[in-house]
Order: structure tokens, then C-alpha cells, then sequence
């Protein structure tokens, strides 16, 4: 009996606190969003960890630091009109540990001349107080 009850009481707080860890890392993409589509690499790039170990697979293989993506992005979206509007969708959020989450969906970026979009699974860790990207698979 006790343990039912144990297990009732404290249930919610490890719900609560999954809840604010989720709605933490979907803050984290919105606000990329809406600085990409401000047209601020730099802005959105606070979203990835800034550390030579973060890791960008792309369909051009994969990328080291975060100062060689920022780069790369730079290269493929060198202005407002390349970056267009930058969309997230079925966004799927799975905490692997109380500090690393799984993140999948799919992204969307549409200019005036073209679109584009494609899926991504995200490897976010807590580091020094804030959730960031450590691993970005992006197709």
C-alpha cells in the first residue's frame, strides 16, 4: 500500500519536470526558427552546442564544430532570400536521460524561388544551464 501511494505522489513530478524539459528543447527550435527566418545565422546557430565536437551529417558527409557549420551554412544561405522561411514539423521529443533528449521531425524551407525540406533526428544535451544541439542528422 505504501509503495502504490509512493508511487502516486511522486509520478507527477517526474511527468512535471519531462513536460518542462520538452517544452525547454521545443523553445530552443522556435526560437531557431524565428531567427532564421529573421535572416541571423548567428542567432540560430545558439541553438548548437559551440564546441569543436559538435557534429553536422549532412548529404555532403559530415561536419565537425561549430564554427565550420556555421560556414557551411553560410556557403548554402548566404542571405535573407537564399534562407526563406524555415518550418518544423512532426516534432518528436523522447528524453534519452535528464540531460539528453532525442528530437526527430521534419524541416521545410521555402523561398520565393524554390522549396525545400527534408527529415532530421537531433541529439540535444543540457550543458552549462541550457539545452543544445550536439548532433544534427539532417537530410
Amino acid at each position: 500500500m505504501n509503495r502504490i501511494f509512493f508511487l502516486i505522489l511522486f509520478l507527477p513530478l517526474g511527468i512535471s519536470a519531462q513536460s518542462e524539459q520538452q517544452t525547454a528543447i521545443r523553445k530552443v527550435m522556435e526560437q531557431q526558427a524565428a531567427d532564421w527566418n529573421h535572416g541571423n545565422l548567428e542567432a540560430f546557430m545558439q541553438g548548437y552546442w559551440n564546441n569543436d565536437s559538435l557534429r553536422f551529417i549532412g548529404k555532403k558527409g559530415i561536419t565537425y564544430g561549430w564554427k565550420p557549420v556555421l560556414e557551411n551554412y553560410r556557403k548554402s544561405y548566404g542571405n535573407q532570400a537564399l534562407m526563406g522561411l524555415l518550418t518544423f514539423d512532426k516534432l518528436k521529443i523522447e528524453l534519452l536521460a535528464e540531460d539528453a533528449a532525442l528530437v526527430t521531425g521534419s524541416w521545410r524551407v521555402v523561398t520565393e524561388t524554390a522549396e525545400q525540406g527534408g527529415w532530421y533526428s537531433l541529439i540535444f544535451k543540457y550543458i552549462d544551464q541550457r539545452w543544445v544541439i550536439v548532433l544534427d542528422h539532417t537530410s
